[in-house]
């Protein structure tokens, strides 16, 4: 395994405890997670979970249109595959890569396996769920009363936590897409950013210039998001580490 990656990499595989983690160490796949790969597609199965490192996957909605919006993203903060230890074994929605990387994945078994021993890792898995929770309801009310421009600014601040830089690859198309908004919205909020001297966009590539300007126009639901996922996982293991992801 090259000595970059590493497991620990992934907060919630870093906050177990050292037996669960040697439990699970054998099974853990280094995994190239492909932008706009597709992890999961809805009531399809699950015969992994993936815990990124490195990469960023979207949890999105389809409607039968064909039009989709984002409900929640998952980093290095946490799990994509929730389901498989609630008892669901499938999901209404799809699992899409956002931003290129590397991750771990993990047989369902093993998971379910960890998880019903009822020790440390169920009760990590549980806060962390109750946390993505929160940030799909957030994401829900975001998109219903706030504006584009301070959407985006959410959407660009979560991203940055889960990234070791200020670059994103993404076209507006894919913002837009997932946001769930029109392409000519992003294209005019993007210009807002960019003339204020916040962000700069060029040929799929976003880089934030001024994250502070970003913090100063977002609506308050980056700041719950970030709240409760501190809230319910900085007692947990490595607590510094968890807290500093958001």
């Amino acid at each position: 395994m090259p000595l970059q990656h590493n497991p620990r990499q992934n907060h919630l595989l870093a906050a177990l405890p050292a037996e669960a983690y040697e439990r699970l160490l054998p099974h853990l796949q280094l995994t190239p997670m492909l932008l706009g790969e597709m992890l999961y597609e809805p009531g399809g199965p699950m015969p992994h979970a993936y815990f990124p490192t490195t990469a960023i996957v979207s949890l999105q909605y389809v409607m039968e249109s064909g039009a989709s919006a984002e409900t929640a993203g998952v980093g290095n903060e946490g799990v994509v595959g929730v389901p498989l230890f609630m008892g669901g074994d499938t999901t209404p929605s799809s699992a899409v890569v956002q931003t290129a990387g590397f991750g771990y994945r993990l047989p369902a078994r093993v998971l379910k396996q960890e998880f019903n021993l009822a020790g440390a890792a169920q009760r990590l898995l549980l806060r962390y769920t109750q946390a993505l929770v929160t940030q799909m309801f957030q994401t829900a009310a975001c998109n219903r009363h706030h504006s584009v421009e301070q959407q985006l600014c959410r959407w660009l601040l979560l991203t940055l936590d889960r990234l070791p830089g200020g670059d994103l690859v993404m076209t507006q198309e894919l913002v837009a897409s997932m946001l769930g908004v029109r392409r000519e919205g992003i294209t005019e909020s993007a210009g807002k950013l960019q003339r204020a001297g916040y962000i700069r966009y060029s040929r799929g590539h976003i880089s934030v210039l001024k994250r502070a300007g970003l913090e100063t126009l977002t609506c308050e639901c980056y700041a719950v998001v970030k709240k409760e996922f501190s809230r319910l996982l900085s007692d947990v293991g490595n607590s510094r580490e968890i807290a500093r992801a958001h």
